[in-house]
């Protein structure tokens, strides 16, 4: 990942963009992109709308990782780290004995 995130930093870096990459933009820009994502399944079923969308779906989906990554650089998130540590809560709140094949939330076990 690191080195993702070096190639990020330096093509943003190269356009002098950081200036503007303050984290209530950046988190704009992540919402904004997840929702460009959501756009390509609307009116159609999952399969259609993968078939019919996969590149654009490749595109949104790296901007959304790709703001998320500067966001957590800006504020000084270490993402291996904060992924490991959501996968450990995670795996508190649904123990595979209550939710293994199921849809259902924490709260409702």
């Amino acid at each position: 990942m690191e080195d993702i995130l070096k190639k990020i930093i330096q093509f943003r870096d190269d356009r002098d963009w950081g200036k503007f990459h303050n984290p209530k933009d950046l988190a704009i820009s992540i919402s904004l992109e997840a929702n460009e994502l959501l756009e390509n399944f609307q009116w159609k079923n999952n399969e259609e709308a993968i078939q019919k969308n996969i590149e654009n779906i490749k595109d949104e989906i790296a901007d959304v990782m790709i703001y998320s990554l500067l966001f957590a650089d800006r504020i000084g998130i270490n993402m291996e780290e904060a992924i490991l540590n959501k996968l450990e809560k995670n795996n508190k709140k649904y123990p595979i004995s209550k939710s293994f094949g199921s849809n259902k939330k924490y709260t409702e076990f």
